[in-house]
């Protein structure tokens, strides 16, 4: 019987109380043509650390920015719970595995220019970053891509392995790729974060927008913070002293119920993190500032926009691969189905679309046939998502009545999927265990 409710609740990711073709055409009369799009992309940023999403306390102003100017949806969610399957499954707008066009491609196929600069496919943060390497990129998306390389936890500085109380300026022995404890380390130094991968990224951007501003471009910006390892300028992390940083309330048996396919892997009683709450509150504040660096090269591209006069002939997409733990109710990272970590921030702004905010939910699947919707653009027949245009024209509709998120290893190896509704989450484990909410 379980079984059976699984499967019917997983129908409703396919259905639709709204009709709506995903190759629906804007009026081609409409006198602000969209020329360019802009996909930024950030790494492991939980929604609620946005100005825009309700915090209080991280400063996010340029993101807060583009949300006044866009359509902010409250009820995003990601199809996979880490950097790999959740980013290909957008870029292919596929719950799991490729498709047969993935979204730049889409772009290139009809005569776009198609540019990535930084993380957009998975990269290893720190390896591939450390090393200007392309990570897992599919070349079929992009005209040119450029990798911006970075020293990551290497970087000069005040270096912390918070989980191991280690607190040092020698570069000797440091957390980096692969090493068990690299989640857990924060760098802050002097200097203005121009040789942070981040600022590179944005740099390049803004060229790329010069120099192809009397051109359709697609191009898509993936920022590495606020991935490990947490490294800013001592000036970032000045705004969040440690011991002002209020930590998760710790609920008594708050994990008792949760079968144990549903535990996150990393955990205040598995881990040496737990014994150190001051260092806690240092992840808070390493995390806060890395959010607010990221979000400064976000405004430095939303600038060049409006000093270009190119923001009245483009559509913006921001977004995030999936959430975050920091330690509520004792979690850290990534890899369940909580909410903390599939509710993900989006923001589209796009010409002649009203501004506003939604209850509506979506799916990170739905970003390539919205994009393809408002540009005219044919949708490939085998994407999953949905347009959101009809949502984008007005925020009380819905084009979808539940959201799914897939917890895999690859296609053969399915280890739980999980359906929200606007009242239920139910999550169902490979062991056959389950989660209700």
């Amino acid at each position: 019987m379980r079984p059976m409710i699984f499967t019917l609740l997983t129908l409703l990711c396919f259905t639709t109380p709204f009709a709506r073709s995903t190759d629906a055409k804007a009026d081609p009369s409409d006198s602000h043509k969209i020329q360019h799009v802009l996909f930024l992309v950030s790494d492991d940023l939980k929604a609620s650390a946005l100005g825009c999403y309700g915090n209080t306390l991280c400063k996010t102003p340029n993101i807060d920015r583009l949300a006044k100017e866009g359509m902010v949806f409250e009820n995003a969610y990601c199809q996979g719970l880490w950097c790999a399957p959740s980013r290909t499954s957008f870029m292919f707008s596929r719950y799991q595995g490729e498709g047969t066009t993935n979204l730049g491609q889409c772009f290139r196929e009809a005569g776009w220019h198609s540019a990535r600069v930084g993380k957009i496919y998975h990269m290893r943060v720190p390896g591939d970053i450390i090393a200007g390497t392309d990570g897992n990129d599919v070349p079929s998306s992009w005209d040119e891509r450029f990798n911006s390389a970075g020293l990551e936890a290497h970087t000069p500085g005040n270096y912390a392995c918070l989980n191991l109380n280690i607190f040092t300026d020698a570069l000797e022995n440091r957390q980096s790729t692969r090493m068990p404890h690299r989640m857990f380390v924060t760098v802050r130094y002097n200097g203005d974060g121009s040789d942070q991968p981040d600022s590179k990224s944005a740099t390049k951007a803004i060229e790329l927008l010069k120099e192809h501003r009397d051109q359709n471009m697609f191009l898509a910006v993936g920022f590495v913070r606020p991935h490990y390892p947490n490294v800013a300028p001592q000036d970032f992390f000045d705004h969040y002293p440690w011991d002002t940083m209020t930590l998760p309330e710790a609920v008594e048996n708050d994990i008792s119920d949760i079968p144990k396919a549903g535990l996150a892997k990393t955990r205040n009683d598995n881990n040496p993190i737990g014994k150190y709450p001051d260092n806690q509150r240092r992840m808070w504040a390493g995390y806060y500032a890395t959010v607010e660096f990221m979000d400064i090269q976000v405004g430095r591209i939303l600038d060049e926009l409006d000093q270009a006069g190119l923001r009245d002939s483009t559509a913006i997409v921001f977004c995030s691969d999936h959430g975050y733990h920091l330690g509520e109710h004792g979690f850290w990272q990534k890899s369940n189905f909580h909410e903390e970590v599939t509710r993900v921030p989006l923001i589209i702004a796009s010409p002649r679309m009203p501004s506003g905010r939604t209850q509506s939910l979506v799916e990170l699947v739905d970003i390539f046939p919205t994009l393809t919707d408002l540009t005219h653009i044919k949708t490939p027949s085998d994407v999953q998502g949905k347009s959101l245009v009809p949502i984008l024209e007005d925020p009380s509709q819905s084009v979808r009545t539940s959201a799914l998120s897939l917890h895999h290893k690859g296609e053969a190896n399915n280890l739980g999927q999980a359906i929200r509704t606007p009242k239920w989450a139910f999550m169902h484990y490979k062991d056959g265990t389950e989660e209700l909410y």
